[in-house]
């Protein structure tokens, strides 16, 4: 085959074959396409675009370019779940305990956040002694053992999506809904769970702003998950403000364990009993997604959840009393410096944009710009208001913390751009907006 004539042919809008796929994902990979013509052929594709079946071929092949995971010496119905991203989403750390507490196994590998905070193995890592890290048979241990365990993932899983979504990034062609969905879906695939839950967000804090786009989205990667075999559903839910109060890393830990207490903000406790009772019909042990549902509210209530956040902490080397409140402020780090962004007028708040609030968040160091930047755990936002709450002048609407004072005054900034007062309590979207199955 000759790549010239392949990147030509999608230019001109002719959809690709399997072999034609195949020949591009295996040249990049293995070094034989160069950069250059890869990203001619990436410009062809976001601007011309792809059919659902170019894009089950190229998710298949992105995940065949490296390690597909073998999970069979688990027992049961394994269940992983994805989030497209968001601010404030710490929901594995609570759903993933909440499904291994009813009995299905969470064998997940995830990634390491680029953003606005870490990915949820910096938010683990925030826990002292915890490891992510772990050998391959210590891992089936640990989940047929405590239910759970969370590591990070490998660079060989979905090699090619590495160096694609590499020249995705530099060349403006990040925003494709195939390229999006192959990226997403050849890890998920890889990693070898049975099923796949995903939560799919929109709004301003989200990849895809608006719910049509979120449902196309959501729907393109529901029907690959299903070629490739494996049950998969969506959640779509809203992003448009951030999910619960805190963002960061070290402190969304403590908050979720305020969750699996029965004493986390709702919308993040709503969220979390949703997204594990799907998880929970889907691992077999709820004959339907209501029954999943009680079952997760009930593993809230009665404290099961939070018991298996300890043991899964304590068998990934990390100290379980991390969960007691009296210990929290000694066991996860606090960033030193801290600032109060109050309200700059009486009302109530009508929008806190997640965008801005993500980006406040970044600058206080609690994400990454760069792969190579390090994460500060001790840093991020801890939100006094939300939309909808009123507030009079001066009265705190969140707390920053830092460990560098300078940093404090660009996400404060940050912080008054994001968020408007008006007189009258505004209409606020759904935090859940449908489900794809």
């Amino acid at each position: 085959m000759n790549t010239v004539e392949l990147i030509t042919a999608k230019r001109n809008g002719r959809e690709l074959t399997e072999e034609e796929i195949r020949y591009l994902v295996r040249g990049f990979t293995e070094g034989s396409i160069p950069d250059y013509q890869m990203s001619a052929f990436l410009m062809a594709v976001y601007f011309r675009g792809m059919s659902r079946q170019e894009t089950i071929w190229l998710t298949r092949e992105m995940k065949l370019s490296g390690d597909t995971a073998d999970l069979s010496q688990i027992k049961g119905v394994k269940i992983d779940k994805h989030s497209t991203g968001g601010v404030g989403d710490k929901t594995t750390l609570i759903v993933g305990p909440l499904a291994a507490a009813c009995g299905v196994p969470i064998a997940k590998m995830s990634g390491r956040g680029l953003g606005f905070t870490g990915g949820t193995v910096d938010k683990l890592e925030s826990i002292p002694g915890f490891q992510t890290a772990l050998p391959v048979q210590d891992f089936f241990d640990q989940v047929n053992g405590c239910g759970i365990a969370v590591i990070g993932q490998t660079a060989h899983i979905a090699p090619a999506d590495k160096k694609i979504y590499a020249l995705r990034d530099v060349t403006a062609t990040v925003e494709n809904l195939s390229l999006i969905t192959s990226s997403i879906m050849s890890k998920k695939l890889a990693s070898g769970s049975d099923g796949i839950l995903l939560d799919v967000k929109c709004g301003s804090g989200a990849f895809m702003k608006t719910e049509e786009d979120a449902r196309q989205l959501a729907e393109l990667m529901v029907e690959i998950g299903k070629a490739d075999g494996k049950k998969t559903m969506a959640v779509i839910t809203d992003m448009e403000q951030p999910l619960g109060n805190a963002i960061g890393n070290a402190l969304e830990v403590r908050e979720a364990i305020d969750v699996l207490r029965g004493q986390g903000p709702r919308d993040i406790t709503e969220l979390s009993i949703e997204l594990a009772g799907r998880m929970i019909w889907m691992g077999e042990q709820a004959d339907s997604a209501e029954e999943g549902l009680a079952k997760a509210g009930r593993a809230l209530r009665t404290g099961a959840g939070l018991e298996k956040f300890r043991e899964f902490v304590a068998g990934q080397g990390g100290d379980p009393d991390v969960t007691d409140k009296n210990r929290q402020d000694e066991l996860l780090p606090v960033s030193p410096c801290t600032r109060t962004v109050t309200a700059p007028r009486d009302g109530y708040i009508c929008s806190m944009d997640a965008m801005g609030i993500g980006l406040a968040s970044q600058h206080t160091g609690a994400g990454r710009q760069t792969k190579e930047d390090s994460i500060d755990h001790g840093a991020g936002i801890l939100l006094h208001h939300k939309a909808g709450d009123q507030v009079k002048e001066g009265e705190p609407i969140c707390t920053l913390y830092s460990s560098d004072e300078a940093r404090l005054e660009t996400a404060a900034g940050e912080v008054l751009r994001s968020v408007q007062i008006g007189d009258a309590e505004p209409d606020l979207s759904p935090l859940i907006r449908c489900v794809v199955e």
